[in-house]
């Protein structure tokens, strides 16, 4: 088949680790032509650029697909992807986020393309948005929605969200989990000894991590309001932060004034590919963030054999089986969330059988190699339903 992968940009992000893996296992394992056509990538939140073209995954880029709302730059956006996908002649456009969802589906309706996908890595639309935004964002999804064939979610609660926000019908719906090298995952403990070294950690030190951009949404000030009493309890404990944004000072700052230095840690942003090792290095891991389709951090944790702390929101349910695999708390909450990561820091053993169970749990399921598999299903099964309406036609 060919094949266009269409995403607003290549930040090092789940959504795009997921989308380059994709592209590359069609490319390797069932030997399709794919092109991934992407807006520039700036900003601190890192590029997967130089991963691309390691990959050997075909690029386009596209200066003017920004995220940002802007009329004419998107107008002319939508020209370039419509040439581009007229050029290519692709069976299949697949595209990713919101700003490369809605015009990549609008570029590759207008031209008839015979099989378009759009994945849902987490809603453009939340509760956390103001009622204008919401709603406007909304009606963009529903408008976009009768411009592709089907949608994949990346968790069952993604699905229910749409279909309970009037986006789509559910039978449009597909769950594929998001894949990543398991293999990494489950090898990586050997890193831990060499890691936590470099990073300064002594054998008594519990180390909780949270792997998240630092931005508005991503609940670092949750995770340092806790802290306090976290650390009265247990006095070992220490804060690793992994990622970097626009928030860095404004955290940096609340951390001194709390008087919480010698506890906390950012190491800022980690490629992809270290990652694996430092997970390794930590003991607990806490995802706070408010939305979130289904966190990448929640099964590479579970992989690695890190027991996860997280808020109770979107996909978490789906990873975290609370009370076996770590604890789902409510969102926004401290003491709930202060409670369950003493209870795993004074217990090793706690700790290790949680750490047993999520592995066996994520293994298969977040694979890349079943994802890529199951997404090329669906392709298949959009392209025959198509020909067989043309021929009744």
């Amino acid at each position: 088949m060919r094949i266009v992968h269409i995403i607003t940009r290549l930040i090092i992000g789940g959504a795009q680790e997921n989308t380059l893996l994709c592209c590359r296992e069609l490319m390797n394992a069932y030997g399709d032509d794919v092109l991934l056509v992407t807006g520039p990538t700036c900003g601190p939140e890192g590029s997967l650029m130089e991963a691309a073209k390691d990959s050997r995954v075909p690029l386009e880029i596209i200066p003017q697909l920004q995220r940002a709302i802007h009329p004419w730059r998107d107008w002319v956006s939508l020209r370039q992807l419509k040439s581009t996908l007229r050029r290519y002649g692709p069976d299949v456009v697949h595209t990713h986020s919101a700003k490369g969802g809605v015009l990549g589906r609008m570029a590759a309706t207008s031209l008839d393309i015979p099989a378009v996908i759009h994945t849902v890595h987490g809603a453009p639309f939340h509760p956390y948005q103001n009622w204008l935004a919401r709603s406007f964002f909304r009606w963009c999804e529903k408008y976009a929605a009768d411009k592709c064939h089907a949608f994949v979610t990346v968790s069952d609660s993604m699905t229910e969200l749409l279909v309970g926000s009037g986006v789509a019908p559910r039978e449009k719906f597909n769950t594929v989990y998001s894949g990543m090298d398991v293999r990494v995952f489950l090898d990586a403990e050997r890193h831990r000894h060499d890691t936590r070294r470099k990073l300064g950690y002594e054998d008594q030190h519990i180390v909780v991590g949270k792997v998240a951009r630092l931005f508005h949404l991503k609940g670092h000030q949750y995770v340092l309001r806790a802290a306090s009493q976290i650390i009265r309890q247990v006095p070992s404990v220490r804060f690793l932060f992994v990622g970097d944004g626009i928030l860095r000072a404004t955290l940096e700052r609340e951390i001194e004034r709390a008087g919480l230095n010698d506890f906390f840690q950012f190491v800022g942003l980690v490629e992809p590919g270290r990652m694996p090792a430092v997970i390794s290095a930590v003991d607990i891991v806490v995802h706070a963030s408010l939305r979130e389709g289904l966190a990448r951090v929640l099964p590479q944790s579970l992989l690695v054999g890190r027991p996860v702390v997280s808020y109770d929101v979107d996909g978490a349910c789906e990873v975290v089986d609370s009370g076996r695999t770590g604890f789902l708390v409510p969102p926004q909450s401290i003491d709930e969330m202060a409670a369950a990561i003493v209870k795993l820091a004074n217990s090793s053993e706690l700790r290790k059988r949680m750490a047993q169970e999520g592995r066996r749990h994520c293994e298969h399921r977040f694979d890349y190699q079943p994802m890529t598999k199951q997404l090329r299903a669906l392709y298949i099964r959009q392209l025959h339903g198509r020909g067989a309406e043309k021929t009744s036609e």
